[in-house]
Parts: structure tokens; C-alpha cells; sequence
């Protein structure tokens, strides 16, 4: 008789959802200090870069550090003692922004049941009411009517009007709006206006320097450091194509996938094939110069 498994999960209602350990984040700049003086200062961020350099794994790794016991300092002896676990807690609230999506998805909506009718928060809402941080991920995806939403939220009122409801909600004091977007994608169409975008301060990202991506790999992948190092090298050289043709270039995210390829046998050149020469492009001439990069590499 076999045995059959049952499904091992956990589920959170989303404004309960707490990062419990440390996410791993490699900071390269100041970004970690721009963002906890902007939490205490009540200043939406905005963080600008490419696909797969570390964007969400940043948001996360800051609700982390953020939502840790503070510490205090006892006068008699300069000792410090650490606050009760859960008393400072900063819950993420991450929201995968697309055109489709509208106020409602965001703010709430009435449902009928078998009461009658009954108002439903939106994760924004809910976000609003518990402190936490709300997260918009590719902001410039979302419709520029539900964009117009957080306007409010981003200036000295910290307030959000629900207008089906009639009410206002002022924000709970933890709360803090954080957006972004890929400015490689940016067209005419999908954009930021700048009626939103100077109501943020803005941080950078950009793919790490060489010797500093292949700490991210060997960690995140598993991989040994020559593996590492040969594909943070492989990084940096396919990215240099861009000039000739490719969309975008192969993020640390992508890399780290071959990486934990490799860890499971998959030779070099199979694990980047999959991983980044069949993902980054379609072009048999572009997949070809990816190909012969990887192979000068791996040898």
C-alpha cells in the first residue's frame, strides 16, 4: 500500500504575513539607510532597476529588519535589553501589479452571500489598517486611473478615501507605500506621471559588480565558487549585448538558476543553456552568441 503524502502549507490572511526569517540581501550601496530613514520619516519609495537584480528580495529583507525587536539602553549598567518578540511588527503586503487591475481589486468591494450584501477590504486597505509596508510590484503595469489611488497615501494627509463606503481611512503610523518598475520597459504608454512619480523618493538598482555577484550566487545556488565566479562572468559579458540587439540582459536571478542546476549535476553549458540562452531570447543569431560566450567560459 503506498502511502500518500498529505499537502504541507501554510496560508496567512495577507495583512498577517510577516517575513520570520532573514531573507539573504548582499547590500552594494546605501540603500539599506535611505530606506529605514525614509520608513521613519513617512517617505514613499520608489526603486527603479532591472528585471532580477534584487528589487523584492530588498523590500523583503527591509521588512525583516524593520519588523525586529527594538533594543533599549538601561542607564545603571549601559546594558541592552531586547523588547518582547512580536512587539514591533512589520507585515509585507506585496501586490503583483497588471493592467487588468482595477480599484476595487485594490480598495474592496461589496460581495452577496448568503446575508445579503457585505463589504470586503482589498489587500490596500487591509495594508492601510495593520502598518504594513505595501508593495507594488511593476507599478507601471496597473491602469493610470488605479494608479491615481495612492495619492493620498503619499503626502502629509496619509489617508485613504473608499468612496463606496463613504469613509476615510487614516493610516496606521508603521505603514509605508514602496513601488516599482523596470525603466527599460518604459514606453509612452506605460509610464509614470510625474504627478505620481515626485511624490517618492527614488533608489536605483542595478545588477552587482562581478565581485560581488558571485557571493550572491554561490550563497543563493548552492554552487561551488569557481562555478560562481565563471557565472558571474557570463553575467557580465551577456549583458554587454545589448548593444547588438538583446532585450535585456541576464539577470542575477537567472544565474542563480544555473547555478542550482549545476548543484544537481546538470553540466555548465546544459544548466546556461536553459537557464539563460533559451530564456533571454528567441533569435537563433542572439542564441548563438549567447552560446558562444558560455562556451568560452565553460571550456
Amino acid at each position: 500500500m503506498v502511502e500518500t503524502l498529505e499537502p504541507q502549507y501554510k496560508e496567512y490572511a495577507i495583512e498577517e504575513f510577516l517575513v520570520r526569517s532573514e531573507p539573504y540581501y548582499r547590500a552594494v550601496g546605501d540603500e539599506m539607510e535611505m530606506f529605514e530613514a525614509a520608513y521613519k520619516q513617512h517617505i514613499p519609495v520608489l526603486l527603479k532597476g532591472p528585471t532580477g537584480c534584487g528589487k523584492t528580495r530588498f523590500v523583503e529583507y527591509m521588512a525583516w529588519k524593520l519588523g525586529r525587536p527594538l533594543t533599549t539602553v538601561i542607564d545603571n549598567d549601559k546594558a541592552t535589553q531586547p523588547m518582547n518578540e512580536g512587539e514591533v511588527k512589520v507585515p509585507l503586503v506585496t501586490i503583483a501589479c497588471h493592467e487588468d487591475l482595477t480599484a476595487s481589486d485594490l480598495v474592496g468591494r461589496y460581495l452577496l452571500d448568503a446575508d445579503g450584501t457585505r463589504w470586503i477590504d482589498g489587500p490596500m486597505t487591509r495594508a492601510v489598517k495593520a502598518g504594513a509596508i505595501l508593495y507594488l510590484d511593476e507599478v507601471v503595469e496597473a491602469r493610470k486611473d488605479t494608479t491615481v489611488l495612492i495619492h493620498p497615501l503619499t503626502d502629509h494627509r496619509r489617508i485613504l478615501p473608499v468612496e463606496k463606503t463613504g469613509s476615510i481611512i487614516e493610516a496606521d503610523d508603521r505603514f509605508l507605500l514602496c513601488i516599482s518598475y523596470n525603466p527599460h520597459y518604459q514606453s509612452a504608454l506605460k509610464d509614470l506621471k510625474h504627478s505620481t512619480r515626485q511624490r517618492f523618493i527614488s533608489l536605483e538598482f542595478d545588477y552587482p559588480p562581478a565581485d560581488v555577484e558571485w557571493e550572491i550566487i554561490e550563497k543563493e545556488s548552492g554552487c561551488n565558487e569557481e562555478q560562481a565566479v565563471a557565472l558571474a562572468k557570463l553575467g557580465e559579458k551577456v549583458r554587454n549585448l545589448r548593444e547588438h540587439g538583446l532585450a535585456e540582459g541576464a539577470s542575477t536571478r537567472l544565474l542563480i538558476y544555473a547555478g542550482r542546476l549545476m548543484t544537481e549535476g546538470i553540466t555548465p553549458r546544459r544548466a546556461c543553456q536553459v537557464a539563460i540562452v533559451w530564456t533571454l531570447t528567441d533569435e537563433p543569431e542572439l542564441q548563438r552568441s549567447i552560446e558562444e560566450v558560455v562556451s568560452s567560459i565553460f571550456e
